[in-house]
């Protein structure tokens, strides 16, 4: 766009007088000498920024702080092809009538609004944009703004390959496209629908019409799939691809806990594990992403920080709401009506004085991670298709605020894993590897734990309540024939299908001596790789639901309820554990009890070692079983 001189900025700032507004309120014009102090203080600011910097750009797109917005994201439906898990709500969300979304004239006449004052990249979100029928002609529209030198789109990827043709004529030339795992399986379960061949086409598309960088966002979320990592990664050896990690963020209806979130410098500690020579790239001005690549590798990653190290100081981004409200921050509640003005005959002029004084009013940054849980805002689908995490993630327990080490509701999601877990084998297994080179044709992945879980308790972080049964019983009966072994002596699996299904519940414990030093980085929670009684806990819970891969000859048992404690013991430098697990069925749970116990003992080893060698596991037992039928133990 043209360059305009600053005087004509100035006099634009001083004719707009004192604004205020309130979220979808009309905007109230202060008479003469009776401007608020806070407004005048406001317009003082950004006068003299104005004066500082003689930028050629709109006044009413500068706040306070001297942010300049170029950038305008429009949301053009709240519809989704799709039923993300981690994006909409359980219950849904209450889409917006028709009649109140804006129209393809009004989004036009606001985008051409915006482009005239400075924005020079403009992104189509949703929902889902690709399923507005008028898509690519919006783009093509678009295209014609004197002065828009992008036009970008984030989509889900499942009607790409098909119209990607169109909207590149259109004009169409910057895609992202939404994919958090490699796995078709997993990706059918976050989603609730088919689709990720599509995705994948899409992305091959996109390639082969020469779009470079390809954009690929990961949301990674704890327990789901930051064991993904270094396979995503592993892509962009081959193929221009620029994966974007996304910290995972809260908004309504994704009931955000911050264990789910794997922080930035989390991710780049396992990435440099397996590629120490990982380079940084330089930023580019308001960019809201951490650049890197691996030397020789033809794509690169990102990180979008947007938790754990905002970058709300070189923010220059503004959005509009499908129903054409204009949001200055994506984590703020507040929010004006532009469609409302634009309906009722506002004047080019007075919208510019709207957009004016919610940008001006807007923070200087975003609140805490742990202050912007609380706040009410939008659904993600509502705002634009970023894909967040909904309270049960397929891996992962709910972890109650109340007691954060109590694992509960998991029952409803295990029958998930014993259909799948053949497919996807809880997400570790080299499928992905094989799928990752299968669809997109990268050179093999690699594989890699993290092992780090950031934690607010305190060292004693389990409650040392036993959960076994404290009415004792006598000795099981027992038998003189090995149950596992068919008549030739060789294994076998026992035929439980003619037993009745009864309450079972089995309690395990184990006992890891780590030694002084050990013990006092755990106690302390100074360990490098993390809050190891946490990481321990989560791989308890986890075994336990793996149990029948790892024990060939283990039934797959739906289990209702898992529980592991862990309690530190400063007398012997030790850590209890104790695990629980209860089902209902023909079979009983005591191999998944004391698999918990063994791999979370397992797993503060794995936690401790570069610390100590010298660490024991031991006293790996069976508490307790009942409602099996041949009868409870229960040890003394």
């Amino acid at each position: 766009m043209a360059a305009r001189p600053v005087s004509r900025m100035l006099q634009r700032v001083l004719r707009s007088s004192v604004r205020s507004c309130s979220s979808g309120a009309p905007v109230t014009q202060h008479g003469p000498g009776e401007p608020s102090q806070t407004a005048v203080e406001e317009l003082s600011r950004r006068r003299q920024f104005l004066r500082e910097h003689a930028a050629p750009f709109s006044a009413f797109l500068t706040d306070s702080f001297g942010r300049q917005h170029s950038y305008l994201r429009i949301s053009l439906t709240e519809k989704c092809n799709l039923r993300c898990q981690y994006c909409m709500p359980e219950e849904g969300v209450p889409l917006t009538p028709k009649a109140d979304l804006l129209t393809t004239e009004e989004i036009l006449t606001l985008a051409q609004l915006f482009v005239k004052e400075g924005v020079d990249k403009i992104r189509l979100t949703g929902g889902e944009p690709l399923i507005r029928p008028d898509v690519v002609d919006i783009v093509a529209q678009l295209h014609r703004l004197e002065g828009l030198r992008t036009i970008g789109i984030t989509t889900n990827g499942i009607n790409l390959a098909r119209l990607l043709p169109q909207l590149q004529k259109a004009g169409l030339s910057a895609i992202n496209i939404s994919l958090d795992t490699l796995v078709p399986a997993k990706f059918e379960f976050i989603v609730r629908r088919k689709g990720f061949h599509k995705v994948m086409e899409g992305i091959h598309k996109a390639i082969e019409l020469g779009y470079s960088p390809v954009k690929v966002n990961c949301v990674v979320m704890r327990g789901l799939n930051e064991d993904e990592l270094l396979d995503f990664v592993a892509l962009t050896e081959g193929l221009p691809l620029d994966v974007r990690f996304i910290e995972y963020m809260p908004f309504d209806g994704n009931k955000w806990n911050f264990k789910k979130m794997v922080s930035y410098k989390e991710m780049l500690d396992t990435l440099r594990q397996q590629w120490p020579e990982l380079e940084k790239l330089p930023e580019e001005e308001s960019s809201t992403a951490k650049a890197f690549k691996v030397p020789g590798f033809r794509g690169q990653v990102s990180f979008i920080t947007s938790m754990s190290e905002h970058f709300c100081g070189t923010c220059n981004r503004l959005r509009i709401t499908a129903d054409g409200n204009l949001k200055v921050c994506l984590f703020g509640n507040s929010e004006v009506s532009l469609r409302d003005h634009l309906r009722a005959g506002a004047s080019e002029e007075e919208l510019l004085q709207i957009i004016g004084a919610a940008v001006g009013r807007k923070k200087r940054q975003h609140a805490g991670m742990f202050s912007i849980a609380q706040m009410k805002n939008r659904p993600m689908i509502l705002i634009e298709l970023l894909l967040m995490l909904q309270d049960s993630p397929p891996a992962i327990p709910s972890i109650s605020s109340q007691d954060p080490f109590r694992v509960q509701g998991i029952g409803h999601r295990v029958s998930f894993f014993n259909q799948m877990a053949t497919l996807w084998k809880g997400c570790r297994g080299p499928r992905t590897s094989l799928l990752a080179q299968r669809w997109l044709g990268s050179g093999p992945p690699q594989r890699h734990c993290s092992s780090r879980l950031d934690s607010d308790t305190n060292p004693k972080c389990l409650s040392a309540v036993s959960r076994a049964p404290a009415t004792p019983s006598g000795p099981p009966p027992t038998s003189d024939q090995l149950t596992h072994v068919d008549a030739e002596g060789r294994a076998a699996m026992v035929d439980v299908g003619g037993k009745l299904d009864t309450e079972r519940l089995a309690v395990a414990s184990a006992v890891v001596l780590l030694g002084p030093v050990a013990f006092k980085l755990v106690q302390k929670n100074q360990l490098k790789k993390g809050d190891a009684l946490v990481v321990a806990q989560l791989a308890g819970v986890q075994a336990a639901k793996q149990t029948s891969q790892l024990i060939p000859l283990c039934h797959h048992v739906a289990l209702s309820h898992v529980e592991v404690q862990l309690e530190l013991d400063s007398t012997r430098h030790a850590v209890g554990i104790q695990a629980s697990c209860r089902a209902r069925g023909p079979t009983g749970v005591e191999m998944e009890a004391l698999t918990a116990a063994a791999v979370a003992a397992l797993t503060l080893y794995d936690m401790c070692k570069a610390v100590s060698r010298d660490i024991v596991l031991g006293e790996i037992k069976l508490i307790s079983k009942t409602g099996g039928q041949r009868g409870d133990f229960h040890r003394t």
